[in-house]
């Protein structure tokens, strides 16, 4: 027996509840884990809450992060005290996830634990950081240079956002924070933006085309966000998109990709090729301070989870938020 979340769907619509399951309900998988710390996501927050139609499987376990260790394996690439972490491949949403004591997973969607980080550390990182260095990578490999320009990164006080300040900062790159939250200055700027600027200035409709402003862009809004974000990168300059925080819909014109050059880099953390998902955790282990990981996160238990979803949706989370599925 185990404590996990579990959200299930009735003639009410879902709820998510604590409770004890037997390990026999544990579905199919390779590799058998006892997870030591999850964490949550905005993912997470709408399968909890029943926000959005996020799972697509019930009963379900959330979480689709996790950190532990490998207790049983018949997959050739992993053995018993194996250190391990999961990130995506559908887990939370179609295979049961990470807010629980015990995981039975695929083998294929794990990778080793870095040995710069705890596994406390590295669900501090979470998706959530994962994705950030997937969009720094995806810059970096796009031409960007320190030398090129200001980067812009949007919805700066959320897990993505914070990491991605950090590590584009440690970079040597000159970074302006985009946050409608006023009181989380300082906070931005500890974590290296040189400027921080209201989100409103990018929540509304824009001209196609506006003045030239950022070499690069790390967006985790979509919709208007990312529209005006688009409209005022610098000729030849790159945006990468890995979030919809404020939509889905990208209300744009072709203006700034054919006009300027620009290149959209859709970023997607959830089937990531291994090789992608080794170099993003590779940059986080090269340039990430793990000092900085305190200043992120923040703890909580397990049966705390379900009432912190709520600030996701609200959206007065900063940060990272990681789950101790044991205590």
């Amino acid at each position: 027996m185990f404590s996990a979340v579990l959200i299930d769907k009735g003639e009410s619509g879902t709820k998510a509840e604590l409770t004890t399951v037997d390990d026999a309900r544990l579905p199919e998988g390779d590799v058998e884990i006892d997870v030591a710390w999850s964490t949550l996501n905005y993912k997470d927050a709408l399968a909890i809450t029943g926000a959005s139609p996020v799972v697509r499987k019930f009963p379900m376990v959330p979480g689709i992060d996790l950190a532990g260790t490998i207790t049983t394996s018949s997959h050739a690439r992993w053995s018993a005290g194996d250190k391990v972490v999961l990130n995506g491949w559908g887990v939370g949403e179609t295979h049961w996830g990470g807010l629980a004591q015990r995981a039975r997973l695929n083998g294929d969607w794990l990778i080793p634990l870095p040995s710069e980080f705890t596994e406390r550390q590295a669900m501090a990182i979470g998706t959530a950081g994962y994705t950030a260095a997937l969009c720094v990578d995806a810059l970096v490999n796009h031409g960007l240079t320190p030398d090129g320009g200001e980067v812009l990164v949007t919805g700066a006080t959320g897990g993505v956002g914070s990491v991605a300040i950090a590590l584009l900062t440690k970079a040597g790159y000159a970074v302006t924070a985009a946050t409608g939250k006023a009181d989380e200055h300082a906070y931005l700027k500890q974590l290296g933006a040189t400027t921080v600027v209201d989100r409103a200035e990018f929540a509304d409709k824009g001209k196609p085309l506006q003045k030239e402003r950022w070499a690069g862009v790390v967006d985790t809004a979509g919709s208007f966000t990312l529209a005006n974000a688009c409209a005022q990168t610098r000729y030849g300059g790159a945006v990468a998109a890995c979030g919809l925080a404020q939509g889905m819909d990208f209300p744009a014109s072709v203006a700034p990709f054919i006009l300027r050059g620009v290149s959209l880099l859709g970023v997607d953390s959830v089937m990531a090729p291994q090789e992608k998902r080794l170099g993003a955790w590779a940059r986080l282990a090269r340039d990430l301070d793990p000092a900085v990981l305190d200043s992120i996160a923040r703890e909580i238990a397990l049966g705390a989870a379900i009432e912190a979803a709520g600030g996701f949706i609200a959206g007065t989370v900063r940060g990272r938020i990681i789950v101790d599925v044991n205590a």
